[in-house]
Parts: C-alpha cells; sequence; structure tokens
C-alpha cells in the first residue's frame, strides 16, 4: 500500500524561535567595572597632580605666645589623558537585507556583531594598560608600583612577606600545599598602605586565578565551619578583606580570520591589587581612570555610540559602532601587580 514519506509531507524549514551565535555575555568583560569612569567632552586635556610627600610630612611646631605658626605648602602638576578613538563597522547589502528569512534581522544582529567587537577591543586595551607584565622568570616588571613574578619552577625570586621564606608564601597559587593567597594579600595591602595612607579595596583577576583560588585548601578551610556558600568573589572580598572581586571571563580568539581557530583569556594569569576611588572627583586618588569622551554618542554620554547609514555605492547600509578612550594609571603606587601567579 503507498504511503507518502517523510520527505513528502515535511519540508525542512529554518525555525523561527532559536538561532546560536557564539556572543559573549557583558559581565564576561570588566574593563568598565574596574576604575571610575570620567565622561570628558574634549579628546584631550589636563588634569592636576597634587605632590603626595607634602601631605605626609609632620611639620606642624608647637607655637609660643606672640610668634607665628609653622608654615610649609605643597607641590602642583599636571597631567594629561588623550582618548583614542576606536571604529568597526560592518556592511549589510540591500540584496541580503531583502532576502533574509525570519528570525534573521541582518540589522539588528549586525549592530551586536560591532558593539560586542569593540568591547572586546576596549577589554583587550584594558588589559595591555593595566594587566600586563613583561619579563620572564622572577624577573617580570608592570606599570604599578610595586610587581610580584615568579620564576619557571613556580617560586618567588623574594616573598612577599620579609619575614617569611619563598616555600610557604613564595609560591604560585596553583602549588595549593605551599602557597599562601591570604598573607601573600595581606602583605600586597600592608605595602600599598605604607607609602600612600590608602587600605586597597579592589582584587581583579584572570580566569585562571579564580580558578585557584575556588580550590585553595587555605581559603576553604576559612568557610567551612560558617558558611555553606561556595567560594565566590563575594565570599574571597570577604576573606581578602575588601571590597570587591572582579574576575575577567572574556575570551579571545588570537588566530587570523581563516586560520585553525585558538582561543586564549584575555586577563591570562595575572592579579592586581589596587585602592579605587568609589567615584571620580576633586582631591581624589586612585589607581586609574578611565577617560571617556561623549563625542563618539553626540554628547549623550554613552560609552559606544552606534549609527547606520546608506553607503549608495555599495548598495548596502553601513552599520557602525565607535568609541574613545583613555586608560590612565593616575596613581601607580596604589596598586600592586602580581603576574603568572597560576602555573
Amino acid at each position: 500500500m503507498p504511503q507518502p514519506s517523510i520527505g513528502q509531507v515535511h519540508i525542512d524549514a529554518i525555525l523561527t524561535n532559536i538561532s546560536v551565535a557564539y556572543m559573549q555575555q557583558e559581565q564576561n568583560f570588566i574593563a568598565d567595572k574596574v576604575f571610575p569612569i570620567v565622561p570628558v567632552d574634549k579628546r584631550s586635556n589636563k588634569y592636576f597632580i597634587y605632590t603626595k610627600n607634602d601631605w605626609f610630612r609632620d611639620e606642624a611646631t608647637r607655637r609660643a605666645p606672640g610668634t607665628e605658626s609653622s608654615g610649609s605648602g605643597y607641590g602642583l602638576s599636571s597631567d594629561t589623558y588623550s582618548c583614542d578613538v576606536f571604529a568597526f563597522h560592518k556592511d549589510v547589502d540591500d540584496q541580503t537585507l531583502a532576502n533574509s528569512d525570519t528570525p534573521l534581522n541582518p540589522l539588528r544582529d549586525a549592530a551586536e556583531f560591532v558593539a560586542r567587537r569593540l568591547m572586546l577591543r576596549r577589554e583587550n586595551q584594558f588589559v595591555a594598560d593595566y594587566l600586563s607584565a613583561t619579563g620572564t622568570s622572577g624577573t617580570q616588571t608592570s606599570n604599578w608600583g610595586t610587581t610580584w613574578g615568579f620564576t619557571s619552577t613556580g617560586t618567588a625570586t623574594s616573598p612577599v612577606v620579609g619575614a617569611g621564606t619563598a616555600a610557604t608564601n613564595g609560591r604560585q597559587w596553583s602549588d595549593l600545599a605551599n602557597s599562601d593567597p591570604i598573607d601573600n594579600i595581606e602583605a600586597a595591602k600592608q605595602t600599598i598602605l605604607s607609602t600612600t595612607g590608602m587600605l586597597p579595596n579592589t582584587l581583579v583577576m584572570g580566569y585562571p586565578v579564580y580558578r585557584a583560588l575556588k580550590n585553595h585548601p587555605d581559603l576553604i578551610d576559612r568557610i567551612k565551619y560558617t558558611t555553606r556558600d561556595n567560594l565566590t568573589t563575594d565570599v574571597m572580598a570577604k576573606l581578602f578583606d575588601v571590597d570587591r572581586v572582579i574576575v575577567s571571563m572574556s575570551v579571545n580568539a588570537t588566530n587570523n580570520e581563516g586560520a585553525t581557530a585558538a582561543y586564549g583569556f584575555t586577563a591570562g594569569k595575572h592579579a592586581l591589587l589596587c585602592y579605587v576611588a568609589p567615584n571620580p572627583g576633586l582631591l581624589q586618588p586612585s589607581a586609574g581612570y578611565q577617560f571617556s569622551w561623549t563625542g563618539v554618542s553626540g554628547g549623550l554620554g554613552a560609552n559606544i555610540g552606534t549609527s547606520q547609514f546608506r553607503m549608495e555605492s555599495l548598495k548596502s547600509t553601513r552599520v557602525e559602532a565607535e568609541m574613545a578612550f583613555d586608560n590612565k594609571i593616575v596613581a601607580a603606587d596604589l596598586g600592586f601587580f602580581m603576574a603568572d601567579l597560576v602555573a
């Protein structure tokens, strides 16, 4: 008895309620979450810096009757910022736009695509400016006031805690049996506090460092009798006695287009302990500020300005995103950088 086949009763069509795009979530990116963003209406300008040492010297003296008081002053200098403009576009040609099936929306998709590419550019620039080191084998240097690095065997060339030994507190945190992250952070906090009077309040790290800490026995032992919570960033912040622990989870494709796909975490295996001002303001020290030029968004103050305009010669609509910023280390001594914290 003849019967219609499955191929005759159903013709495959595109589903309208699902599609797949590897679009990283905004929470994976930290470039706009660590340091205060300073909106500026000019691409470049200057800001004042007070001489730190002038505010720390004790020069007040006893005053005898009828005599003048002791007096002094403070030095003042300036530094500059200059926002680089980054832009990226995708063209949507008329034929593709007219023939796209539901649920495709080429203009919407292009807007998401260019915005995510700029977010990744900003994240990579954040890492280059704030979370990178040069040198190897315990001789790493960074842009910050203090840098702590490791040799190829996982031992620090000099312990963070002066009274300790490399075996007890100069080990990479992936050495779960011998490292002491809590003591290391306390020593780093002391280093910053002793020269600035500011207690660090923010710990920034790459995901491999976070992974090592989540499994570290020293941290687990501190909470096992007091909470059932996992070692989240909030719990770690309490253990390290800082306001925030921020983890970069963004991923970057390191291959060229068309080559074999290769991926890596943008922030690598580093960490930064620093003091961050709650808000930018006058007489307000902070390890870093991110100057963001509002001109790219037509003065709306948005970090990313997206526009759509006609490219008649291409018979296409161009979707373009633009951002302008300058990552500034404004107080290097308010940062303690830890390079290659895990193997």
